[in-house]
C-alpha cells in the first residue's frame, strides 16, 4: 500500500490545479492563486513521501508531470489570461471586438509541457536544473493577483506595473523561454546539511525567509529574481575555478 501514497498526493496536486483553473475562469482569481500554492505544497509532499517510503516509482515519475503541467502551466496560464484580460494598456475592445492578447497567457503552459518533456528524458537533472523548474514559473504568476490585492490601496509604481497589459505579457514569455532554456540553476535537495556544501542554499533560504516576513505574498517574485540571480553567481564562480 505504500507504494500508492506519492501518487495518491501528486493527484491532490493534480486536484488543485483543477480547481485553480475553475476558479480562475469564474474570476476568482486569489482563490485560484491559493489552489496553485496548494499544488506546490503536494507537489512536495509527493517526493518527499517517495523517497522516506522508497516507493518512487516510473508510474509516479509520469503521474508527477501531468500533474505538474496542469497545475504550474495550465492553470497559471488561465490566471495570467485573466489578469491580461482585465488589465490596462491595451488597445480599447468592446464586446463586440476580439483581441488576441489574453491569449498569448497560454505561452506558458506550451512552454511548460515542453520543460517538463526535457526534463523527463534528461538524465543529468537530478542535483541541479537547465531552465527555471515549472512550480516556480506557476507560484512567480500565482503571487500577481495576490500582489495585486495586496497594493490595491496605494497603487504605487509595483502595482501598476503588474497591472499593465504589457509587462503581464513580457512576464508570460520571459518565464516561458527560462523554462525551456539551458540556464543551470541549482537544487535545493540537500545530500548533507554541511555549511561548505551548501552555502548557497543557506543563504537563498535565509533571505527567502526575511523577504517572506517583511513583505508577505509581495516577496515572491524577488525570491524567484534572487534564485535566479544566484544560480548566475555559482555558475559562473563554478566556470571560473
Amino acid at each position: 500500500m505504500k507504494n500508492y501514497i506519492p501518487n495518491t498526493i501528486t493527484l491532490f496536486n493534480l486536484l488543485s490545479g483543477v480547481l485553480s483553473i475553475f476558479y480562475a475562469m469564474s474570476g476568482q482569481l486569489d482563490m485560484a492563486a491559493w489552489f496553485i500554492f496548494a499544488a506546490a505544497l503536494f507537489d512536495f509532499l509527493d517526493g518527499f513521501a517517495a523517497r522516506l517510503l522508497h516507493a518512487k516509482s516510473a508510474i509516479g515519475g509520469q503521474l508527477d508531470s501531468l500533474a505538474d503541467v496542469v497545475s504550474f502551466g495550465v492553470a497559471p496560464g488561465f490566471i495570467l489570461f485573466q489578469m491580461i484580460d482585465m488589465s490596462h494598456g491595451q488597445p480599447m475592445h468592446t464586446s463586440e471586438s476580439f483581441t488576441i492578447l489574453p491569449f498569448l497567457a497560454f505561452i506558458v503552459p506550451a512552454f511548460g509541457a515542453l520543460r517538463l518533456a526535457k526534463f523527463n528524458v534528461d538524465d543529468t537533472q537530478t542535483d541541479s536544473f537547465k531552465g527555471l523548474p515549472i512550480p516556480a514559473c506557476g507560484i512567480f504568476i500565482a503571487s500577481l493577483p495576490l500582489i495585486r490585492t495586496e497594493l490595491y490601496e496605494e497603487r504605487e509604481l509595483f502595482y501598476m506595473m503588474i497591472t499593465n497589459t504589457y509587462f503581464l505579457i513580457a512576464i508570460g514569455v520571459v518565464l516561458s523561454f527560462l523554462m525551456v532554456s539551458n540556464f543551470p540553476m541549482f537544487g535545493l535537495k540537500f545530500k548533507n546539511f554541511t555549511l561548505k556544501d551548501n552555502l548557497i542554499k543557506y543563504f537563498f533560504l535565509a533571505v527567502s525567509l526575511v523577504l517572506l516576513i517583511l513583505l508577505q505574498v509581495v516577496a515572491i517574485p524577488f525570491i524567484i529574481i534572487l534564485y535566479l540571480f544566484l544560480s548566475l553567481i555559482l555558475y559562473l564562480t563554478e566556470i571560473q575555478g
